[in-house]
């Protein structure tokens, strides 16, 4: 197994944990910080498709640093509005959906 194809499991891995949180969990901090998580793993699959035989593509490395700096201003940015959202509604969590109407609220 090449160091290659060992980052490509480990960075899809990631990205399917990451996944699942961001579906099954409702509090929003959690699915802030598994999209956060999901990005590492995106660029673990962007270092790993860097390296082909012998020379490495320096074009997947400056997305990655690029991507970097987008995640860092994304997760303060949803923190932000996390923070907002705590201060208004006193709660952490979306208002889900009332069963009957679908998209209202139920009274």
């Amino acid at each position: 197994m090449s160091q290659a194809l060992l980052y490509m499991l480990s960075g899809v891995a990631v990205v399917a944990v990451c996944l699942h949180a961001l579906i099954v969990r409702a509090h929003l901090l959690r699915k802030v910080l598994a999209v956060n998580i999901m990005g590492s793993g995106t660029f673990l699959l962007l270092t790993a498709l860097a390296r082909r035989g012998p020379e490495t593509d320096a074009v997947p490395h400056a997305m990655v640093l690029t991507g970097i700096v987008v995640a860092v201003s994304a997760t303060a940015f949803a923190l932000a509005l996390l923070r907002r959202l705590r201060e208004v509604s006193g709660e952490t969590t979306l208002p889900e959906d009332s069963e009957g109407e679908p998209g209202g609220r139920a009274p």
